[in-house]
């Protein structure tokens, strides 16, 4: 383990059970349809690699990279598109796979944007921080919640480090204030 983490949070056996069973759900909710895999870069490419491998219905992947304007760490929840799908999205079942939803600011934006493309929109998220929601946003496959940690790991970073690692770690407060 590396010196900066706290502790492992949830190791890589239970990310592998998590994402079996979002997996699952998907599967049996889609069964016979098409979906969209949109996944948000760049903390949701390791998830959403393991969650497609899972999967058993017909999937098209897209990308998305998104930024909330605001000041500072706060976001306004109008959103910045950096990278954009490259398919029409019109009439689509899409899921957009995330890492991990905080304020639910940025998520929310994006949900709307993709409705007013005509997109049937679902989250499937590996993690939730609800006591950190100043929005409500419909999450239909949660894979955990957890506390107001910082975590770390599987995708999720800490100015640009340690999306590498196989799990999830709690970040030593240190690191990051």
């Amino acid at each position: 383990m590396l010196k900066e983490i706290k502790s492992v949070f949830v190791s890589e056996e239970k990310i592998a059970e998590i994402v079996e069973g979002l997996a699952e759900r998907i599967n049996a909710d889609y069964a016979g349809k098409n979906i969209v895999l949109l996944v948000i870069l760049k903390g949701s490419v390791v998830f959403a690699s393991d969650l497609m491998r899972k999967l058993d219905v017909d999937v098209t992947l897209e990308f998305m990279q998104v930024s909330s304007y605001g000041k500072g760490s706060v976001s306004s929840g109008e959103i910045k598109i950096t990278k954009d799908v490259q398919i029409d999205l019109n009439g689509r079942n899409v899921i957009i796979a995330e890492d991990i939803i905080d304020s639910g600011n940025t998520l929310k934006a994006l949900i709307e944007l993709l409705k007013n493309r005509g997109a049937n929109v679902e989250v499937c998220t590996l993690l939730s921080k609800p006591s950190r929601r100043e929005v409500d946003v419909d999450v239909k496959y949660v894979g955990m919640e957890i506390p107001n940690e910082f975590v770390v790991g599987y995708g999720m970073d800490h100015a640009e480090k340690f999306r590498h690692l196989p799990y999830v770690g709690i970040l030593k407060e240190e690191v990051y204030s």
